[in-house]
């Protein structure tokens, strides 16, 4: 399978076109933005490490049952994948409080929240992805009911599965955001699982272990990720 014209580049991944119209190329670049692309940077091996973490997640998901547009991994950058028409939202599960609900709500860092919460955002960096309801999303058209009640089913099955998959690993998974399309009329988990769209804590210290790390100046960044992959089992070139 070969890369084609470029079709879309994002702030940390560039997509391609192949032969095949049903199947894309999803290359992963060492560039890491944070506060909407306020703050950017290159980090030496990112690319290289959230392709790996990628396929490793997906892989885990799809043996699960969630359905996945994920395809294989075809090097260290680059994984294939299927076409969806994406939704233009983010489903956001939060197990633990940190980041903007602590902003937004005045609570503390840290607190469990029991059940978890579940939040949709748009997909527009330049309104910085604000939140949204799913009132908004059925009056302005970004998806249906339905579609917004399949997301949030299977973003909760995947919490199931990945909380138990960190804690076996000796780490909480804090919160994380999951996109969603379609293809052939059926809903998808697309886009990517890394590091960087999620909240990774050690559960003894409660070091972070996520792009907090870039965007907190707390440094070893890819490194820490590396760490992250490891306890799960994964291996890096």
């Amino acid at each position: 399978m070969e890369k084609r014209e470029e079709l879309y580049r994002g702030k940390a991944k560039t997509v391609y076109r192949t032969d095949d119209p049903d199947l894309f190329i999803m290359h992963f670049r060492d560039d890491t933005s944070a506060f909407d692309g306020k703050k950017v940077a290159q980090l030496p091996r990112k690319g290289m490490v959230n392709n790996t973490f990628n396929a490793f997640i997906m892989g885990k998901l799809a043996e699960a049952g969630i359905p996945c547009h994920f395809v294989k991994r075809l090097d260290e950058r680059d994984s294939l994948v299927r076409r969806l028409d994406m939704l233009p939202i983010e489903c956001v599960v939060r197990n633990v409080a940190a980041g903007s609900i602590c902003r937004r709500l005045g609570v503390q860092e840290g607190m469990d929240l029991v059940p978890p919460t579940f939040e949709l955002f748009l997909k527009n960096d330049a309104l910085g992805d604000p939140m949204i309801n799913d009132s908004h999303v059925a009056s302005f058209g970004w998806a249906t009911p339905e579609q917004v009640a399949r997301a949030r089913e299977l973003t909760f099955q995947v919490n199931d599965i990945l909380k138990k998959l960190f804690a076996d690993a000796g780490m909480i998974l804090v919160d994380y955001k999951l996109e969603f399309g379609t293809f052939n009329g059926e809903l998808m988990l697309g886009d990517e699982f890394s590091p960087d769209g999620c909240r990774i804590w050690d559960a003894q210290t409660r070091q972070k272990m996520d792009k907090d790390r870039f965007r907190q100046d707390l440094g070893d960044v890819i490194e820490t990720y590396e760490e992250v992959g490891r306890r799960l089992g994964m291996s890096f070139g």
